[in-house]
């Protein structure tokens, strides 16, 4: 059972405030309903999305809105009240010239989005905010999600933010660090034994056994998964209204993919930028590739799989939005790449090294896929090229701990730290 709240004029159409959101449209057989918390279409049970319109919307306006996701509420399925309720202010993170990184992938005029900076430090900040605040209309009380760890973070902090309860179900297997910065917000965790999609599965049977909990990726993901649209604006937003060349995202659930390419396509679309050819490529663990394997496979068919990663972020086997991201690489060129656990704590090094960013798993896998995709010659040394880092290092210290360390532990004497450096 899902949700809907009684939101029609005489006219049948959507009366609730969502902004510029009209109606919820099947991505498969085009079928609409009003605004409501639903995820599945009634005809052909395809996965539903937010369809607009939009009002006319100019670069000041945005330039002079709020530093955060909000200054683009005009674009996203929320009230347009939205800052009037607590939230987390996600947003307006880092776009930081990456000289040295290119200088070692060879990619000559390249950028790094780094959203370690939102509030719990991954860009779940982002779309828990957006399912938050269509939450709010829907009629929920409890904000709840199934996670891999960012997520979890995310639900948890914005629930204590709004003074909403919590429910976050997580893989009993999760990283530590992820696990207690969870708690530490004092909703109710529940660790799961099995996997991701063992605890998705569960969480759906939960979305329809109790009508006020908002599932963020569950009941409420067609507005949840517009939250990823904002990674989008700012980046073209930063880099001067216009679209890079090339862009590297993390795949999980393939939603993030997805959206950036929505966001840049509605910006070409209103006229803020200009509509100029993109290609959008996309990252995956070797140990949880389903996608990457049915793209290099050369098929629409994605078959789940058992993760076996370090990349736990990334760990979805059966992932939702797979068949999209192959739509989307596809349509703009790109292509979809993995990398080995090795190959992910080497990106996750070589960013440390050469730009000072910490990144996750997740981001080590989007710096080692550029790589990988740089040496094949499928990215384009000379385009303008951004890398997703989507994740604080913070969050998977495991990930490194056995890599790195003190170089020398030494006596307290100058002479034994210049002895240590070999000098």
């Amino acid at each position: 059972m899902t949700t809907t709240v009684d939101a029609r004029s005489a006219s049948g159409t959507s009366t609730l405030d969502l902004g510029p959101a009209r109606a919820l449209s099947c991505r498969e057989c085009g079928h609409q309903i009003p605004l409501a918390a639903e995820f599945a279409c009634s005809e052909c049970f395809g996965p539903l999305e937010v369809a607009y319109d939009f009002g006319r919307i100019r670069r000041e306006d945005i330039e002079a809105g709020p530093k955060s996701i909000w200054r683009y509420r005009g674009l996203l399925p929320v009230p347009t009240d939205v800052q009037s309720h607590p939230n987390t202010e996600p947003g307006l993170t880092r776009l930081v010239r990456a000289e040295r990184l290119g200088a070692a992938l060879g990619l000559r005029n390249l950028w790094v989005k780094d959203d370690t900076g939102n509030p719990t430090h991954s860009f779940k900040d982002r779309v828990v905010a957006v399912a938050l605040a269509a939450a709010r209309k829907l009629g929920f009380t409890v904000l709840a999600c199934p996670s891999t760890g960012n997520l979890a973070n995310a639900v948890a902090a914005a629930a204590a933010r709004a003074g909403w309860e919590s429910v976050v179900l997580i893989p009993s297997s999760l990283e530590r660090a992820k696990i207690l910065t969870t708690a530490v917000y004092d909703g109710a965790l529940i660790a799961v034994e099995g996997n991701y999609d063992d605890v998705n599965r569960l969480a759906t049977q939960l979305a329809a056994e109790h009508e006020d909990w908002a599932f963020v990726n569950v009941n409420v993901r067609p507005y949840y998964a517009e939250g990823s649209k904002t990674l989008a604006y700012e980046v073209a937003e930063q880099l001067g209204w216009r679209l890079p060349g090339q862009i590297v995202v993390p795949v999980a659930s393939g939603s993030q993919l997805t959206k950036v390419d929505k966001g840049f396509r509605e910006l070409g679309e209103l006229g803020l930028v200009e509509a100029s050819p993109y290609k959008v490529f996309g990252a995956q663990a070797t140990g949880c590739s389903p996608v990457s394997s049915a793209y290099k496979a050369g098929t629409d068919v994605v078959t789940p799989v058992r993760p076996d990663t370090i990349a736990r972020s990334l760990a979805i086997g059966a992932p939702a939005d797979g068949p999209y991201v192959l739509d989307t690489v596809r349509r703009t060129g790109g292509a979809v790449e993995d990398v080995t656990d090795e190959e992910v704590v080497a990106g996750i090094r070589l960013l440390a090294r050469t730009e000072g960013i910490f990144a996750e798993t997740a981001g080590g896998v989007t710096v080692a896929t550029a790589k990988k995709l740089a040496e094949s010659g499928k990215l384009d040394p000379d385009a303008e090229t951004v890398l997703l880092i989507t994740g604080d290092g913070l969050k998977t210290l495991d990930a490194v701990a056995d890599q790195v360390g003190p170089r020398a532990t030494v006596p307290p004497s100058a002479e034994a730290v210049i002895e240590a450096l070999g000098r």
